[in-house]
């Protein structure tokens, strides 16, 4: 079946589109600012709509995920935390007790989105200096060690990157989190295919998706293993199509060119691949946006990350989130300007427009 989650946006919200790791992009303060007040709005919001978790970001300009998701757990009742978190800014061994903690404080509400990195300017300001490659085969090294905590049963690793001696949980963690994994890379699909169990793509055209999706099960079925496709996107989506595009319109309207220009600088020193698959949907231009029906480039030009949106009216969104569907995604990480009105809108009007798929 179909999966749905919201975004929590904590470097703050309003009716423009911001930066969801950075607050030093020379734009204006947030109209809301990001307090736990504000995030637990946005997470009820998403809660009673009919979102089933939440994901948080990570990054140098926004709050530690863990500690915001630990003070959200307290607020909500049933959304999931889907809590982003760097491989190598700890060691996997002191993950697995977070996790822990975390899903006994929360009634087992955590799922964890692994995060390798790809501005290297921030892994180097964090005091990680290994090269693209090397972080990626360091993560499939800390996926590895982490499993092997959850397990419960005392284990030594000695490998290139972690040493452990008789480590592991005292019994084993249950529920274990989903693992949702992230990258574009040949090096980050090597290990999606050993150790994710939900493999999030950004929103590119459906082919492209589809084609991404053939890749990663061709690389994870030699090795036993049946994985899941997510796809984290925008939504703006109105009663008719002309309000939706009226809405992205008044969006790019408020990129001002200045801040579009040192986006795209600081985009370009990324190793990203999928940073990199994001800019050439665009090329830094505000024209030609709309690179597939109803799929809008525009985001991409001021934010990092999650570059496009599907616009149009309520029908041809949902419409357009089947087509992901048949292409093999089957859980879905949504987002919108701001982000409290928008849980209640896009839960209202565009998830009971989906009928259940079953996942493939």
């Amino acid at each position: 079946m179909l999966r749905f989650h919201w975004f929590l946006p904590t470097t703050g919200d309003g009716h423009d589109v911001r930066s969801a790791i950075t607050t030093t992009d020379a734009f204006r303060p947030a109209d809301r600012a990001a307090s736990l007040a504000y995030l637990t709005q946005v997470g009820r919001a998403a809660e009673q709509a009919g979102f089933e978790a939440a994901l948080t970001p990570v990054g140098a300009g926004c709050p530690d995920p863990w500690i915001v998701c630990a003070a959200l757990a307290q607020h909500t009742e049933r959304l999931k935390l889907l809590v982003a978190f760097r491989t190598g800014y700890a060691l996997p061994t002191l993950l697995a007790q977070q996790a822990q903690s975390f899903q006994e404080i929360s009634g087992g509400r955590l799922l964890l989105n692994v995060v390798t990195g790809g501005d290297p300017v921030e892994q180097r300001a964090y005091g990680d200096f290994l090269d693209h490659d090397a972080r990626y085969a360091r993560t499939g090294e800390f996926l590895h060690v982490l499993r092997r905590s959850w397990a419960g049963t005392p284990f030594d690793h000695h490998g290139e990157h972690y040493q452990v001696e008789r480590g592991g949980l005292a019994r084993p963690l249950d529920p274990a989190p989903t693992l949702y994994f992230g990258g574009a890379s040949p090096a980050a699909e090597q290990v999606a295919a050993r150790h994710a169990d939900v493999v999030l793509m950004w929103g590119e055209p459906p082919h492209a998706v589809a084609e991404r999706v053939a890749r990663l099960r061709a690389l994870a079925g030699p090795l036993g293993r049946e994985l899941r496709y997510g796809l984290r996107v925008h939504v703006i989506a109105r009663d008719t199509a002309a309000e939706a595009w009226t809405v992205a319109d008044r969006l790019l309207a408020g990129m001002d060119p200045a801040r579009v220009e040192a986006a795209q600088r600081r985009f370009a020193r990324y190793d990203s691949v999928g940073q990199r698959r994001m800019v050439d949907l665009h090329a830094g231009s505000t024209r030609d946006l709309e690179i597939h029906p109803g799929l809008w480039a525009g985001v991409g030009l001021v934010r990092e990350g999650a570059g496009t949106a599907l616009v149009g009216s309520y029908a041809e969104v949902a419409a357009l989130l089947g087509e992901y569907a048949e292409a093999g995604v089957s859980e879905f990480v949504l987002s919108g300007w701001p982000h409290l009105e928008e849980a209640y809108r896009v839960g209202e009007y565009v998830l009971p427009r989906l009928a259940p798929v079953p996942s493939p």
